[in-house]
């Protein structure tokens, strides 16, 4: 219907090399549903996963919709056909909006996208490089994605930063996010992308333009003058209200209470990480992590995220155990619930956390089918939807942030929750080891103590030659 069209998003499905039959087509977001339905909302709550549902569009529709959102699609997407031949699709809220009502909100909406990443360091004793356990994942793989031409520069953001529950830590990660955004951090203005890339050339990141767009939300009825100072408090401004808004818990779910491995035993923080850097410049060696509250959605989503408890070089062998035994039995597949059903029954397989391996099939493949759990939510985004409220207008049912000179309702959800492909294990094993391979050859051998004492950038070094 016209009147709620901005609270609803389609999504279909695409082609990638091998064609699909209708069935095939239904029968994979039959799964998409169920995996969100079944297994991520008892890790994440229920207010905050939204599955959708499976709908029929008539073929016409389909295919003017597909024509009118082409040139909209990013480049690195457009090599993939959109299905406009089954009718079949998904239908979700618009995330962008806000999703605690009812009712249409005719306020103006701000919307921020994290992308935040995997927010601990491997503690698996399975792991060869002892750079591992010092650097995460997301700091190594900066290095390499600006040497394969990805991004111009690495951020200073560090996914430990943000989930560690420090203030000061989260502050510095979300100004690191708005100061090179790169894939990792989108607003959207009433549903309309305001900051950040849409793809990986076409950025949008100019602060003072961002403050511009921020100053009404965050400064309605002030006489703020322009320039950086104003562009700096708006900015700071923004970055508490996210910082609220993490801490926050808007489900009452207790999802996330599971027990995992506990988050003490990684360290809490990273090497590489520009704050870290930074403390040890001033001589301090410690950096505090306050915890995250265990009702929040970064906390959810970290301990997801920490069933990833052998490390892909641990659990590499456990996949390629499945695997042989597949080749002897690949009737087998659809018994051991690869492909799904991603039903209750799914879900209780992946509660057993053991790590003592018995040598079985059985065990190989709840490590492995965790394994993709905790990758799910690696990559997945969080979406924080805020509107201006007057004070007699928020009521207990809402959740509410305060900033300086306005009050905020707002809604927390999570995106990007499509369970990772099992076939994506040996990419991922690979990709692992030119990350790690990358950053020993070309960072951290310039950045040793010793060698750096030795060449120090910028300065002449003379090599002077003693009798022996």
């Amino acid at each position: 219907k016209p009147c709620c069209a901005s609270l609803l998003t389609i999504r279909l499905n695409y082609h990638g090399s091998v064609f699909q039959t209708s069935e095939e087509i239904l029968h994979h977001l039959q799964n998409i549903v169920d995996f969100g339905k079944h297994v991520m909302k008892q890790f994440f709550g229920e207010n905050y996963v939204h599955h959708g549902e499976i709908i029929q569009l008539p073929l016409d529709f389909v295919r003017q919709l597909c024509l009118k959102i082409q040139p909209e699609r990013p480049e690195s997407r457009c090599d993939k056909d959109m299905d406009t031949l089954s009718g079949y699709a998904m239908c979700l809220p618009n995330l962008t909006r806000l999703q605690t009502y009812r009712f249409v909100e005719h306020r103006p909406i701000l919307c921020i996208e994290i992308k935040p990443k995997c927010g601990f360091i491997p503690f698996s004793s399975h792991v060869s490089q002892e750079i591992k356990h010092k650097v995460c994942r997301y700091c190594m793989h900066q290095h390499l994605k600006v040497a394969n031409g990805k991004w111009k520069r690495p951020s200073k953001y560090c996914p430990l930063d943000l989930f560690s529950g420090n203030k000061q830590r989260m502050h510095f990660a979300l100004k690191s996010l708005l100061q090179e955004a790169q894939n990792n951090l989108k607003i959207f203005k009433n549903g309309e992308l305001i900051y950040g890339c849409k793809d990986d050339q076409d950025c949008v990141s100019d602060w003072n333009e961002l403050a511009c767009h921020l100053k009404p939300f965050f400064f309605p009825s002030n006489g703020l003058v322009s320039g950086p100072h104003c562009t700096r408090t708006i900015v700071k401004e923004l970055i508490h209200v996210i910082t609220m808004t993490l801490l926050s818990s808007t489900d009452a779910c207790r999802a996330g209470d599971m027990k995992t491995v506990p988050i003490s035993q990684g360290r809490s923080y990273c090497e590489a990480s520009a704050f870290n850097k930074e403390l040890v410049r001033n001589g301090k060696h410690k950096l505090e992590s306050s915890g995250l509250p265990r009702d929040c959605l970064l906390y959810k989503t970290l301990q997801a995220q920490m069933l990833d408890m052998l490390d892909i070089e641990g659990l590499y062998p456990l996949y390629s155990r499945v695997e042989q035994y597949l080749e002897e039995f690949p009737e087998e597949r659809s018994t051991l619930q690869i492909d799904g059903p991603y039903n209750e029954a799914f879900y209780e397989k992946l509660l057993d956390l053991s790590t003592e391996d018995d040598g079985t099939v059985a065990f190989a493949l709840t490590k492995v089918q965790q394994y993709r759990i905790a990758m799910t939510a690696k990559d997945c985004s969080i979406m924080i939807a805020l509107s201006p409220c007057l004070q007699d207008e928020c009521s207990e049912q809402r959740p509410v942030v305060l900033t300086s000179k306005s009050r905020f309702t707002f809604s927390v959800s999570v995106l990007d929750l499509d369970l990772k492909p099992y076939e994506s294990i040996p990419h991922q094993y690979k990709l692992d080891g030119k990350i790690v391979n990358y950053y020993l050859k070309n960072v951290q051998a310039k950045d040793d103590p010793v060698m750096s004492n030795l060449f120090k950038e910028n300065e002449d070094c003379t090599l002077v030659l003693h009798k022996v």
